[in-house]
């Protein structure tokens, strides 16, 4: 490891060194936060976010959306296998549960478990940019994005478009995808497939999964717009090692539905975004693959929601409103039949002064039909010290409530606790980011506070699995990110962009005696990333990815992944990936042996 990082620091400098010599410099694209109500410049800011745009998407050596959020910084991404088969995410030190995720700011939580948050209906080739905000989320998006959220966002072609791709690789992995873009005078509308399957990297662990979006709208005039969204999911795999180690023909079919329609209304000083939408999860669980007599879960969950964001611009800045309605309900032979209420109005302004200057504060007031009325207020502050540079700090609440596998569960390995109450956070957030011309630093300290984390315990191991609120738990890091775009040159062989980061997370822990815990004690330390593009006679790019990982109480690892691409913005292109080429023998979730090195490659067709 210790000779990867020189080589890469000895690369940077080179280059930093001769950036001005027969070059062309290469401005950074003006990136807009897509949040609910406000739409702000990432330049100003006041938080921790992350953009992975279109070109990153494309050339990271990865074969699913899971895989692409583990370059992240600060994203703990712990998959169970290949191919975003299932993940949890969680986001400086928090638990899958406490992450929103989130589809053009639709949220996409599950009243049943966090484990189907990336369920996510949305093959790669739709998706053309991801947010992921660092911290509490509460005050923008609301219950559930306690520690961060996640954003899916996608767009529509105004241009006819048709690509196609294929791929095959190690463990009979095969896959193929398709999207498609006919626009009719105003009407625009774009069609994507995905489909990927596998034999499975070891014992039962064969997969296929399949995943259709389709996304439509039109101008009605010139301040009107209606969208509609309609999107499906398939998930069914060998679950060996998923939830425990005692039964190893665990298996698991998921289907995932989602439907929106909205409308928006924008001028020069008023925005107002109206939408409803629809999600549901099918999913069937059977300890026995071919036995489901010997033990079975079904569920059913329904989302319905209602929604009205608007944004407001006066002389005295800009003011977000905001009103929600969701209905969550389930229908299982182990969870039982139920159904909740969940009501939300959001207030917020921003305002700029002295000309260097700007403050947003708000509240989210949510109120539950099981726990009554809650508020989440919070904070931000950004002063522009130069041109350049920016000095931020930030202030939330956050917030949590138990799902219904929390509340409810009973199974051989884990039993829920129908006491449990929700678990709130304070959070504090301070940095600084610098954005030049060709590279952005951002170095951020985080604290996050807690008197009642939800975490399942036990006291043995011949014992199931319980969660509890804890009494105190303290959370707090510091996070450093580098991304170095070099000048364009005449040369064959150059390198194009580089980057690095670094994420500490000390996490304080008051476990009471005689407990263990599950979730909290596994949470990242430390974690490096780097990354270094390259491209050869402008028809061949190189993507080389590297990922240091050490959690609590896991054994640390290094991971080394490469990606090939010949002609990607052509009709006809060509790539090829190899992951984990270290050949690094690690575990991410669960009780699940992630492959050793592996290695895919295929082609991308663009017929127009």
């Amino acid at each position: 490891m210790k000779i990867t990082l020189l080589a890469f620091s000895q690369i940077l400098l080179f280059h930093i060194a001769v950036a001005h010599q027969d070059s062309t410099l290469v401005q950074l694209d003006e990136v807009i936060i897509q949040e609910n109500r406000m739409a702000i410049p990432f330049n100003k800011v006041s938080r921790n976010i992350s953009v992975i745009n279109r070109k990153e998407i494309e050339t990271t050596p990865a074969r699913s959306l899971q895989e692409i959020l583990a370059f992240t910084p600060g994203l703990d991404v712990r998959q169970r296998g290949i191919a975003g088969v299932q993940a949890d995410i969680g986001i400086r030190g928090g638990s899958f549960e406490q992450t929103l995720m989130l589809v053009n700011g639709i949220k996409l939580s599950d009243p049943q478990t966090g484990h189907h948050m990336m369920n996510i209906p949305v093959p790669l080739a739709s998706i053309q940019q991801v947010e992921v905000l660092k911290g509490p989320g509460s005050r923008i998006f609301g219950q559930n994005a306690y520690t961060g959220a996640i954003n899916v966002i996608t767009s529509l072609p105004e241009e006819k478009a048709l690509q196609i791709q294929a791929y095959g690789g190690d463990f009979g992995m095969r896959g193929y995808g398709f999207m498609g873009a006919l626009p009719v005078g105003k009407f625009k509308q774009t069609l994507s497939l995905s489909h990927d399957a596998s034999n499975g990297h070891w014992y039962n662990s064969d997969f296929k999964v399949t995943n259709v979006f389709y996304e439509a709208g039109m101008d009605l005039n010139e301040t009107q717009e209606i969208k509609v969204m309609a999107a499906y999911a398939d998930r069914t795999f060998g679950a060996n090692g998923f939830y425990t180690s005692a039964f190893p023909d665990q298996w698991e079919s998921i289907q995932t539905y989602l439907g929106a329609l909205s409308h928006t209304y924008e001028t020069q000083t008023f925005f107002l975004n109206s939408r409803a939408y629809w999600r549901r999860n099918e999913d069937e669980f059977r300890l026995r693959r071919n036995e489901p007599a010997f033990f079975q879960n079904i569920h059913t969950t329904d989302v319905l929601a209602l929604e009205f964001n608007s944004r407001i611009e006066s002389k005295f800045g800009t003011s977000g409103l905001g009103l929600e309605g969701r209905k969550e309900m389930i229908d299982s032979n182990n969870l039982g039949e139920r159904d909740r209420t969940l009501l939300g109005a959001f207030a917020e302004h921003r305002v700029e002064f002295l000309d260097k200057a700007d403050f947003r504060a708000g509240v989210y007031s949510n109120y539950y039909s099981e726990y009554g009325w809650k508020h989440f207020p919070g904070a931000e502050l950004g002063y522009q010290l130069s041109k350049v540079t920016r000095l931020y700090a930030n202030y939330g609440i956050s917030f949590r409530i138990p799902t219904y596998t929390d509340l409810y569960y009973n199974g051989p390995t884990n039993i829920g606790n129908d006491e449990l109450v929700p678990e709130q956070a304070r959070n504090y957030e301070a940095g600084v980011k610098i954005n030049h011309q060709q590279f952005r630093i951002e170095l951020v300290y985080f604290n996050r506070y807690t008197q009642n984390l939800i975490e399942w315990t036990r006291p043995n191991e011949e014992t199931p699995w319980q969660p509890q609120n804890f009494n105190e738990v303290l959370f707090q890091g510091l996070e450093f990110a580098i991304n170095y775009r070099l000048p364009t040159t005449n040369q064959k062989i150059q390198f194009s962009e580089l980057n690095f980061s670094y994420n500490y997370i000390d996490t304080n822990l008051i476990e009471q005696e005689g407990l263990q815990t599950n979730y909290a004690l596994n949470a990242l330390r430390h974690q490096l990333i780097g990354g270094i593009q390259m491209a050869v006679a402008k028809k061949l790019e190189w993507n080389t990815k590297l990922r240091y990982v050490e959690r609590e109480t896991l054994d640390p690892y290094f991971l080394l992944d490469m990606r090939v691409d010949y002609n990607r913005l052509a009709k006809l292109g060509f790539f090829a990936e190899a992951s984990n080429i270290t050949n690094t023998d690690y575990i991410e979730a669960g009780y699940v042996q992630m492959p050793g090195r592996w290695f895919r490659a295929g082609i991308n067709f663009k017929v127009f």
